[in-house]
């Protein structure tokens, strides 16, 4: 399952996800994500801002997991997807759009998450598996 639910939907909506890449030589990196946010039902968005290791690191290939958790109700998603790297179009508008309305610069590029997969992060026996795999 690649689809992204309602409730995977509001939970991006109400806390702060969490992306991961590689480097080329396997060096993980990972930081909070304020702009990712919901694009269509199998899309991520974020907006890239600093042109950092992330950015190099999705140049050189790296996919990317983004983990979103609710730590009151121990439960939470991990995505993982290919990256596309936009300068113009209209996911690059959506990013400029998006940070005009909450008072951020310019992005260097919208970055678009194809959803290959989604994992469970649920406290209990489902944490980690494949939502495929539990029927959710």
């Amino acid at each position: 399952m690649n689809t992204l639910t309602p409730a995977m939907k509001d939970m991006l909506a109400q806390q702060t996800p969490v992306q991961a890449t590689t480097s080329a030589a396997g060096i993980p990196d990972i930081g909070p994500k304020r702009s990712l946010r919901v694009y269509d039902d199998t899309t991520l968005i974020f907006n890239e801002n600093t042109g950092g290791q992330t950015l190099r690191n999705m140049r050189d290939g790296s996919k990317i997991a983004v983990a979103v958790v609710d730590r009151e109700k121990l439960d939470g998603y991990r995505f993982l997807g290919t990256p596309e790297i936009l300068g113009e179009g209209p996911a690059y508008d959506n990013a400029l759009d998006f940070a005009g309305r909450n008072g951020m610069k310019p992005p260097k590029f919208a970055v678009l998450i194809h959803i290959e997969e989604i994992c469970s992060l649920r406290s209990g026996p489902d944490a980690g598996k494949k939502m495929d795999d539990i029927g959710a």
